[in-house]
């Protein structure tokens, strides 16, 4: 068990070494981006048929951590989705900073 605590620990660890200047996001600047990503993601309920019919997820108040992460992983393609690895291809560390910032805030929500 104290292993597996150790491996939880590095993992994490690892992670937020990964996850470049996440924390040194504008938002501001997240929001000129995040126009992108209203067509999609600003829509409640929204569900997609591309490439399968899912459920689009909310983004606002999401942990910046988990934000750029995922669009890190999108932009590698360890995350297989075709419209966001055509769309995190096109985004700096800066911009997924940026992007994470923004809708991060609560008040994110509250704007809309």
């Amino acid at each position: 068990m104290k292993k597996r605590s150790i491996l939880c620990v590095g993992a994490l660890t690892a992670f937020l070494v990964s996850a470049p200047g996440w924390a040194e996001g504008d938002p501001a600047r997240g929001w000129e981006r995040a126009q992108m990503c209203a067509g999609c993601h600003g829509i409640p309920d929204y569900r997609t048929a591309y490439p399968e019919v899912y459920r689009v997820p909310k983004l606002g108040g999401q942990q910046a951590a988990y934000i750029v992460k995922s669009l890190q992983d999108y932009k590698s393609g360890v995350r297989k989705h075709p419209s966001m690895v055509g769309i995190a291809a096109t985004l700096s560390d800066q911009d997924m900073a940026d992007l994470a910032a923004y809708y991060n805030d609560t008040t994110v929500e509250a704007r809309k």
